[in-house]
């Protein structure tokens, strides 16, 4: 049992080494964190000065994992979102609107004249002139069902409900239909959200769904919430219509076809645009912030895809002379005229840009549009004056129950306490280093987590040196006594560390935000501490041991 190969004795030492080097950078936790920005800003592309300066301030041939700091301790934004989803039943709707004209059209002989009289909404109302071809109508728009996906091979039922309600036929959602759609379209914003606040650079956010429509959002290391609600406050969807007057007021209808809309500078002034967009914003492959050649004012530069790059080339070859507006979320950006055909599938957004403001429609528009817009229902900010002192809180449990252990288990133990002192240190070492090749984030309850850690370390030494002693009151020598304690004791470090790494799995699965994190600091604590004191103390005791050769043990 004493006897250690040299290839155990190298993966011991090796893991040991590697805990160390991979816990090291926290120690520089400043000085590594804008080195680690500095160089993704330089692999971007970006040319600031003194960015390859801090990038040298920690050797790149050196780890450079850190253990992120949550929310409660460095301070951030805080915010809860819910996302309209009647929003999408009302897009869903119109856009069904123009295949129901067309199907009561074929008709029309049977039903006569129809409109539609709903004011936009999560059903399509149709007015019949004639009532008595209301069941024609109500056939007609049910076959314009299809089945919801989520069913086998549509056993999700169909997609749309129709019911005549006298003159009027009234066309809705079903309850299946509305829940594909909430779940798709949650994922989505989800999505979305997530590389919105990836793209700016902030460091492991918690983006995570709440309930049926709500979604929250923390984002570590912010100066405020307002910050990050710039970027996921804005639905960002972008078309592109044909112009058909740029001079209305507010008092001008648009006429069939046409839509009113806003200036985005100018508030009291409209466009009458085209109602059907000629491209959107979900072909766009890459927008970057910019300078315009001629003026030196901050511009967006756009790309489309390949289909969306035909398509607007097709579109502005066939309307020269034109202008064409650029709308975002609702408002008009702007509005220039086509000169010439554009097909190399590239473009370029100009307005009342701050250098600022184009970043971040740049990051919007990469990102993409959101399926519906979102309502802020709390926002916070978290001052890092109130996660300094948890930190400096934190270092202290840390620290008082670490030098208590040591002094414990050297009163306990002289000697043997000794080399598990050793085996703790490089225990939390390991544990650290863990935590930060893996990128996680630490909260409050994840130092709990280390301070239980560290109480629980020895406790496999405990059970060991009592097995040590009990065989060496039976008479044993002292080789053999420490060979029968290492065997004797496993049994039970198994069966204490399994049961309690089952309840930190239980936790890590079914718990959320700070209970995951303490979950995760819990399992890899138990990992790292069955590690050393079953390896790591033997290695030591065996090397002490070979060099020693002690006719007598006191442990």
């Amino acid at each position: 049992m004493l006897y250690f190969p040299a290839w155990k004795k190298a993966v011991v030492i090796l893991a040991c080494l590697a805990g160390v080097l991979f816990s090291l950078p926290n120690l520089f936790y400043d000085r590594v964190e804008r080195a680690n920005d500095a160089r993704k800003a330089l692999e971007a592309g970006r040319t600031d000065p003194g960015l390859a300066e801090q990038a040298a301030l920690w050797p790149a041939w050196l780890p450079s994992g850190l253990v992120n700091l949550g929310l409660d301790l460095r301070g951030g934004a805080h915010l809860l979102v819910e996302v309209e989803l009647a929003d999408v039943y009302a897009e869903r709707m119109d856009a069904l609107w123009p295949e129901a004209r067309k199907a009561l059209r074929e008709i029309r002989d049977l039903i006569g004249g129809f409109r539609r009289v709903d004011q936009g909404g999560p059903e399509l109302r149709i007015r019949l002139n004639d009532p008595a071809g209301m069941p024609h109508a109500v056939k007609a728009l049910e076959a314009l069902a299809t089945p919801v996906g989520g069913g086998l091979l549509g056993a999700g039922g169909p997609d749309i409900e129709v019911e005549a309600q006298g003159d009027e036929v009234a066309v809705r959602l079903t309850e299946a239909a509305r829940r594909q759609i909430d779940e798709s379209t949650m994922a989505q914003s989800l999505e979305i959200i997530r590389r919105r606040i990836d793209a700016a650079g902030t460091r492991e956010p918690t983006i995570q769904r709440q309930g049926r429509d709500r979604i929250l959002v923390q984002v570590p290391g912010v100066g405020s919430a307002e910050e990050v609600l710039a970027l996921i406050g804005t639905t960002a969807k972008l078309t592109f219509h044909l112009v058909d007057s740029a001079s209305a007021d507010a008092n001008t209808r648009p006429g069939p076809g046409k839509i009113k809309v806003p200036d985005a500078d100018d508030p009291q002034r409209f466009y009458i645009l085209e109602r059907e967009a000629l491209i959107t914003g979900d072909r766009l492959t890459d927008a970057q912030p910019g300078f315009d050649q001629q003026t030196g004012q901050p511009v967006v530069n756009f790309r489309f895809d390949t289909a969306g790059a035909r398509r607007f080339g097709q579109v502005t070859a066939a309307n020269v002379g034109r202008p064409f507006a650029i709308v975002l979320d609702g408002k008009v950006i702007t509005a220039p005229v086509i000169r010439e055909p554009i097909t190399g599938g590239a473009g370029q957004i100009s307005g009342s840009f701050t250098v600022e403001s184009a970043t971040r429609l740049a990051i919007l528009l990469r990102a993409g549009a959101l399926p519906a817009r979102i309502k802020v229902l709390e926002q916070r900010t978290v001052g890092p004056d109130l996660g300094a002192d948890s930190i400096a809180a934190g270092e202290r449990a840390v620290v008082v129950a670490f030098v208590a252990v040591l002094v414990f288990m050297v009163l306990a133990y002289g000697l043997f306490g000794v080399f598990a002192d050793i085996a703790l240190m490089f225990n939390l070492a390991m544990l650290i280093g863990a935590l930060s090749a893996l990128g996680a984030t630490l909260t409050l309850p994840g130092i709990a987590g280390i301070v239980l850690t560290v109480g629980m370390a020895v406790d496999a030494n405990v059970l060991i040196f009592e097995r040590i002693r009990e065989e060496l009151r039976a008479g044993k020598g002292p080789a053999r006594a420490i060979e029968l304690g290492y065997e004797r004791a496993f049994s039970a470090i198994v069966d204490a560390n399994v049961t309690t790494l089952i309840a930190a799995v239980i936790l890590f699965a079914m718990g959320s935000g700070p209970v995951k994190g303490f979950a995760v600091t819990l399992g890899i604590g138990i990992l790292t501490s069955v590690f050393t004191a079953v390896l790591v103390t033997r290695l030591i005791i065996s090397i002490w041991f070979a060099a020693r050769r002690p006719r007598t043990l006191t442990v």
